[in-house]
């Protein structure tokens, strides 16, 4: 009892730190902006995984590091400095990029729409992978560190399995799905890809291989024979790169930025960051009367609870309140719905299916799909209004899997047992100690068959199709957005531009009227959070400092506790934990990496 008194204690005291801290930060910072000199040189530099979201902003002197810029900042951003007069030309610094293939074509788009001004356009690599190559092809010239690598070598992808592991441990996983191709928890159940899987891994691999070919021609002006032949034949060093015509030249990055001086004819380049950008952008293009919001749907998705609007993914009952709160607003015209999620709770992404529809009632939408919006994700979009996905947006998944371990192997290893009282037939259904009997598997199959149905009955009423041609095309199968767009599971490929188009349309707001998008959830700062935590209470205040009063139990510290290396690490994934304690998810059967 004492350690949890102390443990209440250190939580209010970090919070009251943070709250001092934020205070002095907001005070300092309060009004600041760097202005835009006239014959600016934006800098564009792009890490990490460039949100959809805004993420929480800490202005504070001592860190170094700032809230990263999210895609629609990018967007935004470079069609400003395309008209922006004070803006002349743009280096493009991509490093360690960690994003999907569509949030590559968004980007890669926006820098292509950006060359359209004529003003100069060139990327600077260090270290590049796929990621950073495939954006930078966009560029009109492409430099690198002469004893640098490029790392460009195709598209390959590996799956892992564990159920060789999990024989050894004492570890069975009971798993049921609806759709042959929903897979999700075939990493337990096989040492390989089924069929099915492999079905869909090649046919994603080809689809983006045959992107990233076709991209690297374009934007390098080869023929795509000559860039498969390349590919082939990677890594490269920085030399053998120049050589092959994949960049053009070796140079340091004074010697980039100095070029850049002399091309603009100037004694010295004036730069100016993306964040200092963003906070700078031509109040006449980005704002206006016509107020469009964009309303970010980012993550896994849960129920959540009220005040838990500050958390890592899509929680429904926040997500819930804040397209009330957008329906309600009298003076939002029209709303762009931009989910990126691979979904997950099947009530949760019900819930938001609900009030995606009653929000349509209120407001024009245009729903614009990101990297995923796969299974959950999907579900909440049925709304029957127009669906936009990029050609490589991971889409569909119509299925749904349950999954819940047995113990019991493992529990025997180290000398733990169970005893059981249980009243009524399947009260211990979920227990981590038994597999599942036949009839508690039949009652299960009868859940996800009524809930993989409602899915697909959804779907066929949100694109206006019978149920018999949906089923063919559901079976928990992954498809790109350019494949969904054949099977009719979305209406147009298209990004942020293509977005605000069609709802410009649909508000009735013309062409040569400015907009004003408002981005939801906002930007959010320490002081934000810590007044909205003190309102929800002790405990969103401790879970702000980092403090749980929960200790690890059953499954969640024997598999902790076991030191399973890799499948640890897949374990601590939120969707595998709701999933393993016994939960139906809406979820994509896998996640993707490119390297």
């Amino acid at each position: 009892m004492s350690k949890f008194v102390w443990g209440v204690i250190t939580g209010f005291g970090i919070v009251l730190i943070l709250c001092a801290i934020a205070v002095v930060a907001a005070l300092s910072f309060r009004g600041r902006t760097p202005a835009v000199e006239e014959g600016s040189t934006l800098v564009l530099r792009l890490s990490g995984s460039v949100p959809e979201k805004p993420a929480l902003d800490v202005e504070v002197p001592f860190f170094a590091e700032r809230a990263p810029v999210t895609v629609e900042n990018v967007w935004s951003m470079l069609r400003h400095a395309a008209a922006d007069s004070r803006i002349k030309a743009v280096v493009f610094e991509p490093q360690g990029v960690s994003i999907g293939w569509a949030k590559m074509q968004e980007i890669r788009a926006d820098l292509e729409q950006f060359r359209k001004s004529g003003k100069p356009l060139i990327a600077y690599l260090k270290a590049p992978g796929l990621r950073e190559y495939y954006l930078a092809t966009a560029c009109q010239k492409i430099y690198m560190v002469p004893s640098d690598e490029l790392n460009l070598k195709g598209v390959g992808f590996e799956l892992l399995y564990f159920k060789n592991t999990l024989d050894k441990l004492g570890v069975e996983i009971d798993v049921e799905h609806a759709g042959k191709y929903k897979d999700f928890g075939d990493m337990f159940t096989r040492s390989s890809m089924s069929p099915e899987t492999r079905e869909v891994m090649t046919s994603l691999a080809d689809q983006l291989y045959g992107d990233l070919v076709s991209t690297v021609a374009r934007g390098r002006n080869k023929d795509a024979a000559s860039v498969r032949a390349i590919i082939d034949e990677g890594p490269f060093l920085a030399a053998q790169a120049k050589a092959k015509g994949l960049i053009d030249d070796v140079r340091y990055e004074d010697q980039v930025l100095e070029e850049m001086k002399s091309r603009l004819h100037q004694s010295e380049l004036k730069r100016i960051s993306e964040h200092d950008y963003a906070a700078n952008a031509d109040p006449a293009i980005s704002t206006g009367p016509n107020r469009i919001a964009f309303v970010v749907g980012e993550g896994d998705i849960t129920r959540g609870s009220e005040d838990s609007s500050d958390a890592d993914g899509i929680e429904s009952s926040a997500f819930d309140r804040m397209l009330e709160k957008v329906g309600a607003d009298g003076g939002v015209k029209g709303v762009i719905v931009r989910i990126n999620s691979p979904g997950g709770e099947v009530v949760a992404s019900d819930e938001m299916w609900r009030a995606m529809n009653e929000l349509k009632k209120k407001k024009p939408v245009v729903i614009s799909m990101s990297d995923d919006a796969a299974s959950g994700g999907y579900y909440m979009a049925m709304t029957g209004d127009p669906l936009l996905a990029y050609p490589a947006t991971i889409t569909g998944s119509i299925g749904v899997v349950f999954g819940k371990p047995n113990l019991r192997g493992l529990y025997e290893k180290v000398g733990v047992s169970k005893e059981q009282v249980a009243r009524g037939k399947f009260a211990l259904i979920d227990s981590d100690y038994a597999p599942l009997t036949a009839e508690a598997r039949q009652k299960l199959r009868d859940g996800i068959d009524a809930e993989y149905e409602d899915f697909v009955t959804k779907v066929a009423g949100a694109r206006n199709r019978p149920v018999g041609e949906i089923r063919p095309i559901a079976e928990g199968r992954v498809w790109l957005g350019a494949q969904a767009k054949v099977n009719g599971l979305v209406d147009e490929i298209g990004g942020i531009d293509r977005a605000i188009e069609m709802i410009r349309r649909r508000a009735k707001i013309g062409t040569g009227e400015k907009i004003n998008l408002v981005v939801y959830p906002g930007r959010r700062s320490v002081l934000d959070m810590l007044l909205r935590a003190a309102d929800a209470g002790p405990e969103a205040m401790l879970r702000l400092a980092g403090l749980r009063a929960d200790r690890n139990a059953g499954a969640d510290g024997l598999l902790q506790a076991a030191g399973l290396g890799p499948l640890g690490a897949v374990w601590r994934d939120a969707r595998l934990r709701i999933w393993l304690r016994g939960g139906m998810l809406r979820m994509m059967p896998f996640s993707m990496e490119f390297r």
